[in-house]
């Protein structure tokens, strides 16, 4: 299955997946590790980072999934669909 978030050049978005493991890991990081002594690295905004950058990295890849999807499912031309043409079978051919 093709990915819908492509960004020009070929370049891949950061996946709804991956945005919720940001989340998730952000989680866990900021409301369940109780520290006590970090030597200058704090965890709990080392979560707070992670949970915002997995947030913004969802929010992108739904807007840009909607304005593809839009996008591909525009009809062609000035919007009207052209009236169906008759499609001709062998069978319904008289014998001749």
């Amino acid at each position: 299955m093709n990915n819908p978030a492509q960004l020009p050049g070929g370049r891949g978005m950061v996946s709804m997946g991956a945005a919720v493991t940001l989340i998730a890991a952000g989680g866990i990081l900021r409301f369940t590790v109780a520290t006590t002594s970090t030597h200058g690295l704090n965890v709990h905004v080392v979560g707070l980072i992670l949970i915002l950058a997995g947030l913004l990295g969802l929010v992108l890849s739904l807007l840009i999934w909607v304005l593809l999807n839009r996008r591909r499912n525009r009809p062609a031309g000035d919007g009207r669909a052209a009236p169906p043409t008759p499609q001709r079978f062998p069978q319904d051919q008289a014998p001749g």
